[in-house]
């Protein structure tokens, strides 16, 4: 049976609690992430402007239901981007404990190819369907929806760029997680 109090003590023999926090290091936050942030605050700020005239001015803000939709398409979007950084989406190994190392190898660039390609291509296919929606504005808003298909596209842009860095990654270290699971991006 564990003893519970052979752990690290918290609390001091007078009573008062006591703990140390480690250093907050935000030096290596992509911008993708700063973007990813300040879209959510945005959204955080205007769901919170339509609670309020919604239910404690009882007029509300017809803008805000319109706003907020967009806000979370283009956080979600852009930190899709930090996923693929991360090399952290959702990806099936199983098949790769049974192949040979080559074999793995062969398959996991070609994860790596077809990302790229997919991400690159849904960029050129956001960049035709702006410009045929080039005179579309928002229901509410007067505002042109380009600006949300430009969120859109720099997500896909930034997630192209991204699964280029990681697949050079892969390259030079010469597997991918696919191959090691246990594996993380820090890892060079």
């Amino acid at each position: 049976m564990h003893d519970l109090d052979s752990g690290p003590r918290v609390m001091r023999a007078d009573g008062t609690f006591h703990t140390t926090d480690d250093e907050v290091d935000l030096s290596d936050t992509p911008w993708e992430a700063w973007l990813a942030l300040a879209f959510f605050w945005a959204l955080g700020a205007t769901v919170v402007y339509q609670f309020v005239t919604r239910y404690v001015l009882n007029d509300s803000a017809a803008w805000t239901e319109e706003i907020a939709r967009y806000l979370l398409v283009s956080t979600v979007f852009v930190g899709a981007a930090i996923g693929v950084a991360k090399n952290n989406h959702i990806q099936v190994d199983f098949l790769y404990r049974y192949l040979p190392p080559s074999a793995g190898r062969a398959m996991a660039l070609l994860v790596d190819v077809l990302r790229i390609a997919f991400f690159a291509a849904a960029s050129v296919l956001t960049v035709q369907m702006m410009m045929k929606m080039d005179t579309y504005k928002m229901t509410v808003v007067e505002l042109p929806m380009n600006y949300v298909y430009g969120v859109c596209l720099l997500g896909f842009v930034a997630m192209a760029a991204r699964s280029v860095w990681v697949m050079r990654i892969h390259w030079q270290r010469g597997y991918s997680a696919l191959e090691r699971p246990e594996s993380t991006m820090a890892e060079r």
